[in-house]
């Protein structure tokens, strides 16, 4: 495995997409020899479906399309980032009792801290900005000899 891949895919700004999202950031991290179950694959597909729904619901007027990049940094951190047009940075909502949307972003803060990483926003190139969600991920255990 190399210290350092990358994976990217643009996908358009619409609902189905989120689940194509899901899918290639699983499937990356499979071919590159990352562990294929438990918390931290768990994670993943969790927070790239957070953060692809914000792409969509929230930045749909300015952005046709989002982008998902995945990246191994080393052998033993993930980075996933989405990338959306949209000119602000996502804002905390104020948590109501009855609100039933609204909480992605304090899931994927939440996750990624739990998991000893944090999340960042930068902007992006092409204008508008990237949600970065960056964690450690366990290398595979090798195989003993026989």
């Amino acid at each position: 495995m190399a210290d350092h891949q990358e994976a990217t895919i643009t996908l358009p700004s619409a609902p189905a997409s989120v689940t194509a999202a899901r899918r290639f950031a699983t499937g990356v991290v499979a071919e590159w020899g990352l562990p294929d179950e438990g918390d931290a694959l768990d994670s993943l597909r969790l927070i790239v479906s957070e953060l692809a729904t914000n792409a969509v619901q929230h930045a749909q007027d300015h952005s046709p399309t989002f982008r998902l990049d995945v990246r191994l940094d080393g052998a033993d951190k993930v980075c996933v980032g989405v990338t959306d047009r949209h000119p602000r940075e996502p804002r905390r909502l104020p948590a109501a009792v009855q609100q039933d949307n609204g909480r992605g972003l304090v899931i994927v803060r939440a996750l990624t801290a739990e998991a000893g990483g944090k999340l960042t926003v930068t902007p992006a190139e092409e204008g508008g900005k990237t949600v970065w969600a960056t964690f450690p991920w366990a290398p595979p255990a090798p195989v003993p000899a026989q």
